[in-house]
């Protein structure tokens, strides 16, 4: 192994990385989150010494005893986020930023040390260059998994005093199976993602391992995602499993449910907003009941619909199945406003549109 200090992170450089001609094999067909890249970040926290042993090293198993705290108490948070690679042959990211603010939000709702945002953007970027061959060629990314948890070994109800801060990679394709097509999906009468006062706005693992059922729900009546609706009334639409969601009506104008701690304030979400608004859509936070949904497909008045966030980008919402029926958005398969948007959107992520707001940082 070929070990360098380099900046605040001891660098060792794997001595079985994959070799380049099995990499160009993998990423002919990445899928989403099952090829990893040949290195990772650690740091560790320990109470009253603060972060401390920061390195970068080959991707390996972490060695847990049975009563770390995370196993028992899922102490733990993380984020999405990716990395391409530009036509000049430039890597860039995409707000990254705003990553570093959400994760330091979610650890203090869950009671765990915030990270420093300068140490976040440096540690992404550490990965970032040392695995850079892994990003995919076209239309492909690096997707980027920061992640935090409890490591402390106890039994005992309190936050923990030892943490683990990690970055894995992995080379993406599409997140959906079919790709870019309109996608249909479940109405979730019998779960909900969370309440006021929960965890909701915070991305922990536990929001997902509590929505796993639901999903599971969805796929099983043939819907490729679920959609939550509010924890109190089981009215008010939500947010999908993994992703924000946004209404197109025949006016122009653009709702998505407001934020107000039930629901993940997405990087996507709020970019989407302002991308909109710059092309003189009317977008409104507010409340949107199912029955409004189905309603206003009925009618016409509703025109397209489509979820978005880090790893689905921009995804039109075809059809949507309940127990009380189906219903089909527009013709079905998008529309231009949501088409316009994401092609925005993804040329402002790889530099072949105009990024007026700075939202994308060179590594």
């Amino acid at each position: 192994m070929d070990v360098e200090q380099k900046s605040r992170f001891t660098v060792t450089r794997s001595s079985q990385a994959v070799a380049a001609d099995q990499r160009a094999i993998l990423l002919a067909d990445p899928g989403f989150g099952r090829v990893f890249t040949d290195h990772m970040v650690t740091i560790r926290y320990t109470e009253g010494q603060g972060w401390h042993s920061h390195k970068v090293g080959p991707r390996e198993p972490f060695q847990m005893d049975p009563a770390c705290a995370v196993l028992h108490y899922a102490q733990e948070i993380f984020e999405g986020m990716k990395a391409y690679r530009l036509n000049d042959g430039q890597i860039a990211m995409f707000r990254p930023e705003e990553n570093a603010r959400r994760f330091r939000e979610s650890a203090e709702r869950m009671a765990m040390p915030a990270l420093p945002q300068d140490l976040f953007l440096e540690a992404v970027a550490e990965l970032v260059k040392i695995d850079a061959d892994w990003i995919p060629e076209g239309e492909g990314s690096l997707y980027l998994r920061p992640f935090l948890f409890a490591s402390e070994t106890f039994l005992g109800v309190r936050p923990s005093n030892e943490y683990i801060f990690c970055v894995i990679a992995s080379p993406a394709g599409a997140y959906f199976k079919g790709g870019s097509k309109a996608v249909t999906l479940w109405v979730s009468e019998h779960y909900s993602r969370a309440a006021r006062g929960g965890t909701g706005a915070a991305k922990c693992g536990g929001n997902y391992a509590a929505s796993l059922i639901a999903q599971k729900e969805a796929i099983g009546h043939g819907c490729d995602q679920v959609v939550f609706l509010d924890a109190a009334e089981n009215k008010w639409v939500e947010e999908l499993g993994g992703m924000n969601v946004f209404f197109v009506m025949d006016d122009g104008s653009i709702v998505t449910p407001p934020l107000g701690g039930t629901i993940l304030p997405g990087i996507t979400r709020a970019s989407i907003i302002d991308l909109a608004r710059g092309h003189g859509h009317d977008v409104r936070e507010e409340p949107y009941s199912f029955s409004q949904w189905r309603d206003d497909a009925a009618s016409g008045r509703l025109r397209e619909a489509f979820a978005c966030g880090t790893a689905a980008v921009v995804t039109a919402i075809g059809t949507v199945k309940s127990s009380g029926g189906d219903f089909t958005i527009g013709n079905g398969d998008g529309g231009i406003v949501t088409e316009k948007l994401r092609a925005q959107l993804t040329g402002i992520q790889r530099g072949t549109v105009t990024d007026p707001a700075g939202w994308v940082h060179i590594v």
